[in-house]
């Protein structure tokens, strides 16, 4: 049986291929590409509601904090290794998206945004008042532990390591869910959800199955956060955090596979360039945001698999 690839899978064996380098160059950071799988496992959950489903969540800020604060909780307080720490915060921003997907999914447009909005900030408040969290302070100073109680993943070649196949894992994952019976079921509610009704679809149970898995892939990015950074904190949980998703989506390509990838290195890379502005670095992520837009219209990844005449 002769195996065929896909140019997607040829171009994302050679980009995961090339990752595996950067610990052994001089150019990038391990740190920097650590938080970029995080924050791209994040955005690439968002894409996976907004991109396949065609549902704008203002509120995932809710579970890439909830991932965040049970992974630190769990390694910190029960001494878990990380893969169960993961494990921990994937299944509570899962089964907390499937309560806020029940009382969302019933409206659409910006109604459902408000909705997910509004209820991610009920999150941020519990996180200012229930004591685990620490408040302002967050959780601080998360013990990385040891991957299945062999590896040392204070280590930072073994932590980027893991980090790298975190991602893998959620990347291939998401592309597997686009490419089943049920992703298609998907982009067909998202270009016209009447007729998928009239073609005997229970729209509401697949926008709730998607805005389940979108959760769980969003605690994945932040358990793993948590672990990169050993922190956990009130900024996770915050509405500005899922503006940042939305950005990273848009900019990299709205519907596209590697777009939000693309999208979260070019924002975190901004962020680390622009600190130094101040306040004014937010007005300066802005206009370059307005600039990628005007000139790349389906966003970074999306402009070039058009060109290209490829699925990215």
């Amino acid at each position: 049986m002769k195996l065929t690839l896909s140019p997607l899978d040829k171009i994302s064996i050679v980009i995961i291929g090339c990752l595996t380098l950067i610990p052994w160059q001089g150019f990038v950071y391990d740190l920097f590409m650590m938080k970029v799988f995080c924050f791209a496992i994040f955005a690439a959950s968002l894409n996976l509601l907004l991109g396949f489903a065609g549902l704008l969540s203002f509120g995932h800020a809710a579970f890439f904090g909830t991932g965040a604060y049970i992974t630190a909780y769990v390694m910190r307080s029960w001494g878990l290794t990380p893969e169960l720490g993961l494990i921990c915060g994937v299944l509570c921003s899962t089964a907390l998206g499937y309560v806020f997907g029940a009382l969302a999914i019933r409206r659409q447009g910006i109604y459902f945004a408000m909705i997910t909005l509004a209820l991610a900030q009920v999150v941020y408040f519990l996180a200012t008042q229930v004591p685990f969290t620490n408040g302002e302070d967050g959780i601080q100073g998360v013990p990385r532990g040891h991957f299945l109680g062999l590896i040392d993943l204070s280590s930072s070649t073994h932590m980027y390591y893991f980090a790298l196949a975190v991602f893998t894992l959620a990347f291939f994952t998401i592309k597997r869910i686009v490419s089943s019976p049920f992703g298609q079921v998907m982009k067909a509610i998202r270009e016209n959800e009447p007729r998928a009704i009239s073609l005997g679809y229970d729209v509401n149970k697949y926008k709730l199955i998607a805005f389940t898995l979108s959760a769980g892939l969003a605690g994945l990015g932040g358990g793993l956060k948590s672990l990169v950074l050993q922190l956990a904190s009130l900024s996770d949980v915050f509405w500005h955090t899922s503006g940042e998703a939305v950005l990273m989506t848009i900019l990299g390509g709205i519907g596209t596979l590697w777009g939000p990838v693309a999208g979260a290195a070019v924002i975190i890379n901004l962020q680390n360039y622009l600190a130094n502005l101040g306040g004014w670095s937010t007005i300066a992520t802005g206009a370059i945001f307005v600039v990628c837009v005007l000139a790349f219209r389906r966003g970074i990844v999306g402009e070039i698999a058009y060109r290209l005449k490829i699925k990215l």
